[in-house]
């Protein structure tokens, strides 16, 4: 086997944020790692909704940048979110210069309205594909592209660190590990989705970057916070077909089985609340016996097939006709405000290391997440992220003694795909949309038994693993509610918490019930 191949950078992860990255990071060498084939596995191309920019003539990046602070828990960082909204124009116009083709209406770009926005901002492709579109024109411009080297079918088993510094990851790809080394390694590789059985993210989004990045001893931020979407098609399959967003943008109804529009006593913007209250209403109907719907007939009707697309074609496959009847929906896991800590260049505590898009935590979400917000993040953040590799100088006299073949790769076998499946059902329901200290405890101890079980298991087992061990954590430490994150034993906010969280890995097995919670410096 291969144990010694060089690139000015590694990039690992192939959705929205790597794409962009590997674009922009000519003429340096890239080697661009992809976990399935390109343009079809990553969570963007699954994403919906579409990118929020402030456009309209009677919005502003500055509006923008108060509503995305106002669903964020009073811990997003200002500057943060002032510095991506100010990028709204300039990073859909990236896109249009890279291919993709928005909707349009009259000539100008077509423009929606999602839960929590005050203003129409949201663009879109195709109705309801708009990561699909995206992706559809970023893999062109990369297979295009003479200075990235695509491997496709490749999992990044763990960081190089040689004296502190990344200096590159092992690859595992047709049959055999190698070892790719880099002046700069750029992680991308999305979120951590899959560590529960009900989600919208694809089966790559195991937590391979969040883990990995862990194990070679990064800051992580924020873990405890995961926004689970409130609609997803309540059907029996993983990942689950998501209901856009934009549905109740556009007048769709929640409703339970009893005909009652309950989010209506829950909050005054009713189904145009923040997704943490909306999935939380859901939840707790759900726990009450109730079932829950979307109700489009009226407000979308016979125009369900042009304009939602990709969500009338999931109803169609689960027998349900969207034009005549209602929706089932229930929540699911969807995107993970926390991550790897990382500054406005993308940088993370560990020297050689950078990272962006829902693998990283800029500080832009807080608590809870804006609708349609990420895509905007992880181009922002791709582009700020190669401008800082590009000023870097190229990495001489570092020891690399490592070894391809220890860093193994073993399969998956059937025990541990059951364990992985009870250990997915165990996430959403004790670190899930209500948690208390009990149930994180006792997932804190199953999964002691497991790690015992399992001493040699397989990657995707081995990250999820570890993941659930660190978001448990975190959310054991943060003993109060706020945003996504809600405590039952806690059920209000403390203005003692009021602050971002963050975690070592060192400290996850030093006590299953940790008292305080460290605060981002």
């Amino acid at each position: 086997m291969t144990s010694d191949l060089k690139t000015d950078v590694l990039i690992l992860g192939a959705g929205l944020a790597g794409l962009i990255a590997a674009l922009s990071l000519a003429p340096r060498k890239v080697t661009l790692v992809c976990k399935g084939t390109l343009g079809r596995d990553a969570s963007t191309a699954w994403a919906q909704g579409g990118i929020a920019s402030a456009l309209s003539p009677e919005d502003s990046p500055r509006d923008h940048c108060r509503d995305t602070l106002a669903v964020a828990g009073g811990i997003a960082d200002k500057d943060v979110a002032a510095l991506v909204t100010d990028h709204g124009k300039d990073s859909v116009q990236t896109l249009i210069d890279l291919g993709v083709n928005f909707d349009k209406k009259d000539g100008k770009l077509s423009l929606r309205k999602e839960a929590a926005h005050n203003h129409r901002r949201v663009v879109h492709a195709n109705g309801d594909s708009t990561g699909k579109e995206i992706m559809r024109a970023l893999t062109l411009k990369v297979l295009e592209s003479s200075h990235i080297t695509l491997l496709e079918q490749a999992e990044a088993i763990d960081l190089l660190v040689s004296e502190g510094t990344v200096v590159g990851s092992a690859v595992f790809q047709a049959g055999q590990t190698t070892l790719r080394f880099a002046d700069a390694t750029l992680l991308a590789t999305g979120g951590i989705g899959q560590i529960f059985n009900a989600t919208t993210n694809p089966l790559a989004a195991s937590g391979d970057g969040l883990a990995m990045a862990a194990r070679a001893g990064a800051r992580l931020k924020d873990l405890e916070f995961v926004q689970f979407h409130p609609t997803a098609l309540d059907v029996d399959v993983i990942p689950r077909p998501l209901a856009t967003e934009a549905l109740r943008g556009e007048g769709a109804l929640l409703v339970n089985d009893e005909a009652d529009r309950f989010m209506v006593s829950e909050h005054a913007l009713a189904e145009l609340a923040p997704r943490d209250i909306l999935a939380r209403g859901i939840w707790n109907q759900i726990n009450q016996g109730r079932k829950c719907y979307l109700d489009t007939r009226q407000s979308i009707g016979s125009d369900f097939p042009e304009e939602f697309p990709t969500v009338y074609k999931h109803c169609q496959t689960h027998g349900i006709d969207p034009i005549k009847e209602l929706i089932p929906v229930a929540p699911a896991a969807h995107y993970h405000m926390g991550g790897i800590q990382t500054d406005k260049h993308g940088r993370t505590s560990l020297p050689g290391l950078w990272a962006c898009g829902e693998v990283a935590c800029t500080g832009l979400h807080g608590a809870n997440r804006l609708a349609s917000n990420s895509l905007l993040e992880a181009v922002v953040f791709a582009k700020h992220a190669s401008r800082d590799i590009l000023g870097i100088d190229k990495k001489a006299g570092l020891k690399r003694y490592f070894n391809a073949t220890n860093f193994q790769f073993p399969q998956e076998t059937s025990i541990e795909a059951a364990a992985l499946l009870d250990l997915q059902t165990l996430n959403y329901r004790y670190l899930g949309l209500r948690r208390d200290q009990a149930g994180l405890a006792s997932l804190l101890r199953h999964l002691d038994h497991l790690e015992r079980q399992h001493p040699s298991p397989s990657l995707r087992f081995k990250n999820v693993l570890l993941c659930s061990r660190l978001l448990a954590t975190a959310a054991l430490r943060r003993r109060e509610s706020r945003g996504s994150h809600f405590r039952s034993d806690f059920p209000t906010s403390d203005a003692d918490f009021a602050k971002p969280s963050t975690l070592y890995i060192d400290e996850c097995w030093s006590n299953n019930e940790p008292a305080g919670l460290p605060l981002a410096s």
